[in-house]
C-alpha cells in the first residue's frame, strides 16, 4: 500500500519565510515520524528554495506555460525544476476563478510534464452545478480538456485532486460516501485518458482534524490537499497523524 499524501497549500498567506521554514520544519519533524504518510509543501513562491533546501518535498501553487520569455510577473517551470520543486498545483479553483480556462491549464500541465514535474490537478463542481445535476458532466470537460494531447508515455505521475469548489474555505466539506463515489468516477476516467502513469487521487475541500478521517480510509481516496488547516500546527499535525494511522 502506497503512502496517503498529505498536501499543505498556504496560498497567499504568510507573511515571511520565517513563518514558512517554521510551519515547514514542525511538519518535516512530524512526518519523519510517521511512516505511512508522506508530507507536501506548497508555499509562497518566494519562499519555495528555502523550503527544498529543508529537504522538503515541495509544491508550487502555480506556473506558467512557458519556460522562458516576455511574459512579466509569471513563473517559469523550467525555473521552478532547477529549483529542486518536484509538483506543481494547476487549475485550482481560486486560478480558475482568475482567469485560468481549460485551454490554459491543459499548456500548464504540458510544460510542468515536459520540465519533468509532477502536476496537481484540481477539478470540482460549483454549488449550482452540484445541484442541478451537472456534476460528473463538469468533471469530465475539466478533466478531458486538462490532459488533451498528452501523450500517455510522457506523464509518469499524476495527482488529481478533487476539490468541490463550494467547499473550499466554507468549512463545509463534501460527504465522505459521496465523495468516494466522485472520485470512483474520476481514477476510471482518468485511467482511460492517461494509461501509462501512475494516478493519485487525493481530496481537497475544508479538509480538518475532524473530517480527514472520513476521507482517507477510503481506498480509492490517497490523500489530501489541506488549505487553511495546514496554518494551524496543531491541527495540521493532527491530520498527519490520522491519515498515518488509517494507512498501516
Amino acid at each position: 500500500m502506497s503512502n496517503k499524501i498529505i498536501i499543505a497549500n498556504f496560498k497567499m498567506n504568510l507573511s515571511s519565510k520565517e513563518e514558512a521554514i517554521d510551519l515547514c520544519q514542525y511538519y518535516q519533524q512530524k512526518d519523519k515520524e510517521l511512516p505511512n504518510v508522506d508530507f507536501i509543501a506548497a508555499p509562497d513562491f518566494l519562499w519555495l528554495e528555502d523550503v527544498v533546501k529543508l529537504g522538503v518535498a515541495t509544491s508550487s501553487q502555480d506556473c506558467f506555460f512557458e519556460d522562458s520569455g516576455a511574459f512579466t510577473g509569471e513563473i517559469s517551470p523550467m525555473i521552478l525544476k532547477n529549483l529542486g520543486v518536484q509538483y506543481c498545483i494547476i487549475g485550482h479553483s481560486e486560478r480558475r476563478r482568475l482567469g485560468d480556462t481549460d485551454e490554459i491549464i491543459n499548456k500548464k500541465i504540458k510544460a510542468v510534464v515536459k520540465n519533468g514535474l509532477i502536476p496537481i490537478l484540481c477539478v470540482g463542481e460549483t454549488l449550482e452545478q452540484k445541484q442541478s445535476g451537472q456534476k460528473e458532466e463538469v468533471l469530465k470537460n475539466q478533466i478531458t480538456k486538462a490532459l488533451d494531447n498528452i501523450p500517455p508515455s510522457t506523464l509518469y505521475s499524476l495527482v488529481v485532486a478533487y476539490e468541490p469548489v463550494w467547499a473550499i474555505g466554507t468549512g463545509l466539506a463534501e460527504d465522505p460516501e459521496e465523495a468516494e463515489k466522485t472520485m470512483e468516477f474520476i481514477l476510471n476516467l482518468t485511467k482511460q485518458i492517461i494509461t501509462e502513469a501512475e494516478i493519485k487521487i487525493i481530496y481537497g475541500g475544508s479538509v480538518d482534524a475532524v473530517n480527514i478521517g472520513n476521507f482517507v480510509s477510503k481506498n480509492i481516496i490517497q490523500g489530501a490537499l489541506v488549505g487553511g488547516s495546514s496554518l494551524k500546527k496543531e491541527e495540521f499535525a493532527k491530520i498527519l497523524e490520522i491519515a498515518n494511522s488509517l494507512n498501516k
